[in-house]
């Protein structure tokens, strides 16, 4: 059986009278990235928070590594990273001034600090910036430094809040790149309301939804789980949209521009070869069809629907 590098038992927590999340439960027993997907406000911040010990819970157990987070903090944060949604960055200090601070936030004996600095700088690629101040960095690169800060201390655990936030598209093709890095030899928790940063990321994900688990399995999984039920079609001649609703399967046709639309189906995958026999017999000169893929939204629903029936 393999020993548990973090497990989250019964977690519960309440703000005022409303509960943010409601008896949570999950276990990291390996080195990989485990995507904690949500829309804003589902309560991922809040899991994280316990989870590193920045909150206290109102009920259930954190363990890090069969250390009980609420019982003995200090121990158990000696083994975790985390980057929250806003990175803790002084402006005003260099690279390697604000890494040495928070080496020795860290208790790293002063002996080894420079060696823990090089070994954070290089794995982030931050090292040619080791004298600039943090305020004249980009935006990708101060993540990358706020990274570097989670594991200077070599943890078990790294656990990321939204890491990607407010990148551009390359920063975050780098920032992606660096947290598989990261992931290669130890346990990266990931928590994003963006579906595709957990497509893009993940081995295994946990889904919330108004403070309750939804999904919790493995991203081949999840992907399988959804099925889509709209797909795009983009044809050179325009038929009526009675004609559309008229193929075998199709519920509701939608023109979207000047020749496309959307048809939304209650068959399976083969709706697409029916479409496709259909178009060639009346000559509606097919250009493309593709599969349209759930928004975040449509897949909280149709977990919500399916869990509820379990």
């Amino acid at each position: 059986m393999k020993q548990s590098i973090a497990k989250i038992a019964n977690l519960s927590h309440r703000y005022s009278r409303d509960w943010a999340i409601k008896d949570i439960s999950f276990e990291v027993t390996e080195k990989g990235i485990l995507g904690l997907l949500g829309s804003n406000g589902a309560g991922k911040s809040t899991t994280m928070n316990i989870l590193c010990g920045v909150i206290n819970q109102t009920e259930g157990d954190v363990f890090i590594d069969g250390i009980n987070v609420r019982n003995n903090p200090v121990e158990a944060k000696k083994l975790i990273g985390f980057l929250p949604q806003k990175a803790p960055l002084h402006m005003e200090l260099t690279v390697d001034e604000y890494l040495t601070h928070c080496a020795y936030m860290r208790s790293i004996p002063a002996h080894e600090i420079k060696n823990s600095l090089d070994v954070a700088k290089a794995k982030c690629g931050i090292s040619h910036f080791s004298k600039r101040v943090l305020s004249n960095l980009s935006g990708g690169y101060q993540q990358r430094v706020g990274i570097a800060q989670a594991i200077i201390h070599n943890p078990k655990l790294v656990v990321l809040d939204e890491p990607t936030n407010g990148l551009d598209p390359n920063q975050i093709l780098e920032v992606r790149k660096l947290i598989k890095e990261i992931a290669q030899d130890r346990s990266v928790i990931l928590s994003t309301h963006i579906l595709s940063e957990v497509q893009a990321t993940c081995d295994n994900i946990i889904m919330i939804e108004h403070g309750n688990i939804v999904f919790a399995d493995s991203m081949h999984a999840f992907n399988n789980y959804i099925e889509p039920n709209s797909l795009i079609l983009i044809l050179d001649f325009i038929p009526e949209i009675a004609e559309l609703e008229a193929i075998p399967g199709i519920t509701k046709a939608e023109l979207l521009h000047s020749n496309q639309f959307r048809l939304h189906f209650n068959t399976g995958p083969t709706i697409t070869k029916t479409i496709i026999r259909t178009c060639q017999d009346k000559n509606w000169a097919l250009a493309e069809i593709y599969l349209e893929k759930s928004s975040l939204d449509g897949i909280f629903a149709q977990l919500s629907k399916k869990t509820a029936k379990i």
